[in-house]
């Protein structure tokens, strides 16, 4: 199922950028007190009653300015309020209703999306404002005063959202299949691989970069078994995005990498790798995806013997941030390799979902302290009691060790390293929990 997606909308400095940083639990969005600073959309993952969703910070929507910038603010939050799921409406207890928030309201409510009407600034503690209750004017039911500052009553603001998203699915014949994200860059082919790997004409395929909007699914069935292959838009440079739909693209494929549990991160054989490469791979790494690293085009790169070793070894540099993830050299217009490239999807879905029991686990880990030493300080040494697994996609393991500190990068590297030699872990990331724990 599509993760959900959140908007969080209303008229300039209401605290919509304050109240979507307090709701992720990170500093993403500038705050500042002068109206317009947010432009672009925010978005980020967050979580409430064990369901997960996207949240998307819009800018300010000035619903009858004719200023450049206040328009193309408006029509980004357009593009957000079409593809959420629930709409949250941010207002001003200390301002009161304006005109803009009526015009706004009057807005949200002919797109006939879930709306939360959010009353922030509520600062003090006890019984709401009087002008709390002037809000029942915008006919959006009851309002939920909250305090994006201090935090009081976001909790009530995720409880009326998580009411109103959509139902998750229930269990259907889709859940065996693979979901697969196909990103990269505009114009590496990955509508053309999807089409080859379904063995039809099912997206439109051009030179133009950019010819991919919508993240679209494709179940594909075979002897290799069942997948969901998700066509994503080109991730491009945020300087070169221009056109607005194309600004609506990027939510939409950073969505489907979300939703998906292996990526395919194509690279184009005949311009090499490139900045841009790097920033797509890092948004699956970064979600703790099976990646696989898909050369396209290698059909039209002048090669001889030593070609792919040499082409390979670049990219391993290259990618070096994510050196588990396998290198595979196709063709989407021939059709060379992508039965391989079917077996490697499975395989690294598999990876991804491996669970180590704690016994063998530890075995791992007292050898590893046989090899190579725990770090010291002043004197301190490292003691790691004991590592066992918490969860899969990615594998997470926890370790419970005296003291945290002691615990260096580069001694992390080392045991995640050992960890791979003896259990594979081929194609997908790994995350390491330290837990501190007294030695009694």
């Amino acid at each position: 199922m599509p993760t959900p997606i959140v908007a969080i909308v209303g008229r300039p400095n209401v605290g919509k950028s304050t109240l979507f940083n307090k709701l992720t639990g990170q500093r993403l969005a500038i705050v500042d007190d002068r109206p317009g600073v947010t432009r672009d959309r925010l978005y980020a993952p967050c979580e409430w009653l064990n369901r997960r969703f996207l949240l998307v910070d819009t800018g300010g929507i000035e619903p009858y300015s004719d200023d450049v910038i206040l328009s193309q603010m408006r029509r980004q939050a357009n593009f957000a309020i079409e593809s959420a799921d629930v709409i949250v409406l941010v207002t001003d207890v200390r301002a009161g209703v304006v005109a803009s928030d009526m015009d706004v309201a009057a807005m949200l409510l002919k797109s006939g999306k879930p709306l939360v009407l959010c009353v922030n600034k509520c600062d003090t503690v006890g019984d709401v404002p009087a002008e709390y209750y002037e809000f029942y004017n915008l006919g959006l039911g009851d309002p939920v005063a909250v305090s994006s500052v201090h935090g009081h009553g976001t909790g009530d603001l995720l409880d009326e959202v998580i009411a109103r998203l959509p139902a998750e699915a229930e269990e259907n014949t889709e859940d065996d299949a693979i979901r697969v994200a196909v990103i990269g860059k505009p114009n590496v082919g990955k509508s053309s691989l999807v089409n080859a790997l379904c063995g039809e004409e099912r997206m439109l395929v051009s030179d133009i970069a950019g010819t991919t909007r919508d993240a679209a699914d494709t179940p594909v069935e075979n002897r290799h078994g069942r997948f969901i292959f998700i066509d994503t838009a080109g991730l491009r440079r945020k300087s070169r995005v221009e056109d607005k739909i194309e600004k609506y693209s990027v939510l939409r494929a950073v969505s489907a990498v979300e939703r998906a549990t292996v990526c395919v991160i194509m690279i184009d054989a005949l311009e090499g790798f490139t900045e841009q490469d790097s920033k797509v791979a890092g948004i699956a790494h970064e979600a703790g995806k099976a990646c696989i690293i898909a050369v396209n085009k290698w059909d039209a790169y002048e090669k001889d013997g030593k070609t792919m070793d040499a082409y390979r070894k670049k990219l391993m540099n290259d990618f070096s941030f994510m050196s588990y993830a396998p290198i595979i050299f196709i063709s989407a217009k021939t059709g060379q390799r992508l039965d391989r490239l079917f077996e490697l999807i499975r395989f690294v879905d598999d990876q991804n979902a491996v669970r180590i029991p704690t016994g063998r686990l530890n075995q791992v880990l007292a050898d590893a302290e046989a090899r190579v030493q725990p770090p010291t300080d002043k004197g301190k040494r490292l003691k790691i009691y004991y590592m066992t697994q918490a969860s899969t996609r990615p594998p997470t393991f926890v370790a419970f060790v005296n003291k945290a500190e002691l615990f260096h990068y580069s001694y992390q590297r080392y045991l995640d390293n050992q960890i791979r030699e003896v259990f594979g872990l081929e194609g997908t990331p790994t995350r390491l929990v330290i837990r501190e724990r007294s030695e009694k």
